[in-house]
């Protein structure tokens, strides 16, 4: 018979080999198919060199497939007769784009390794750091191994993504619903040192807030009318096309663009990060890295988990 100590250790020894084999790892398709990340990264270069702003669009695809469910490719799924896309979500709608990109990474990745192998998700995972890579930022090693999800939520998506109009509390609390904590917030929002945002999502702070440099919300005003020219684009900081610290130093000069962004540096617990990345490019650089692959570690499908799915957009 068994002892119980001897049960217990097997138990816990079967346990850790599963967590071993079902866990992410920089080296997953090494011997599957090496080919997979460098055709990525050709891909994602191409798509960049064309419009600089794809690549924070693909980075934000990584990030707003990640907080809802977990890093699953869901965020990627047309609708069907059974869920409503995540892409109709109030954060994501008319919004979040570089599906085509999507796409193209993985007709090419399918090509090179001669079947699908690679999942929609790893390709998020590693598009959205080739992006960063290729706008000039740090580059960090890629957990990969995730697997597909086989349905997306929409209402999930409305309930969990982070809006634009949050202040610091409900901010702190939105992402530590999903593990991550102040820093991780503060250096994942530094992700908006690229791309630009819709004249609709940052209208009501340029023309109501306090807590804004008055010449910038003037300057922003000349694109954004109180009414009408709700796609009108503007950039998070004054160089959109590189990853660098403008971002933070916007903060510290109150010229965040959306109320989410400068309430990082309103008076509250962040401030002093914030200080020190408008500063410190490396100490950003070092904890972007870092939170990105904690955010990317968020609730993988792995093993035999989800899928391989043969087309992004739909279920095999």
């Amino acid at each position: 018979m068994v002892s119980p100590t001897n049960f217990l250790l097997h138990a816990f020894l079967w346990l850790a080999l599963a967590a071993t084999a079902f866990s992410l790892s920089p080296n997953f398709y090494h011997n599957v198919c090496p080919q997979a990340l460098p055709a990525i990264k050709r891909v994602v270069e191409a798509a960049v060199h064309k419009e600089r702003r794809m690549g924070a669009s693909l980075l934000r695809l990584h990030f707003h497939d990640c907080f809802v469910n977990g890093c699953d490719g869901s965020l990627l799924l047309d609708s069907t007769s059974s869920f409503e896309t995540e892409k109709n979500a109030r954060g994501n709608l008319n919004s979040v784009r570089g599906f085509e990109v999507v796409d193209q990474i993985k007709a090419e990745v399918d090509r090179v390794c001669r079947r699908p192998v690679v999942s929609c998700a790893d390709i998020l995972a590693v598009a959205a750091r080739d992006s960063v890579v290729a706008l000039g930022g740090p580059t960090w090693k890629v957990r990969l191994g995730r697997r597909d999800s086989t349905t997306a939520s929409r209402t999930l998506a409305d309930s969990v993504l982070p809006s634009a109009s949050m202040d610091l509390p409900a901010l702190i609390n939105n992402f530590k619903n999903q593990g991550l904590n102040k820093r991780d917030l503060v250096a994942l929002s530094g992700g908006h040192t690229i791309g630009l945002s819709q004249c609709v999502i940052f209208r009501n702070r340029i023309y109501n807030a306090t807590n804004i440099d008055p010449a910038f919300a003037k300057e922003r005003r000349a694109t954004c009318p109180r009414t009408g020219g709700n796609t009108n684009l503007a950039p998070f900081d004054p160089t959109p096309a590189r990853f660098d610290t403008a971002y933070f130093k916007n903060l510290v000069k109150e010229r965040g663009l959306l109320t989410s962004d400068q309430a990082l540096f309103s008076g509250g617990s962040t401030d002093k990060l914030v200080e020190t990345y408008s500063k410190n490019p490396d100490a950003f650089w070092v904890d972007f890295g870092k939170s990105m692959i904690r955010m990317g570690n968020i609730k993988p499908l792995t093993g035999k988990q989800g899928q391989i799915r043969v087309n992004c957009r739909k279920v095999n």
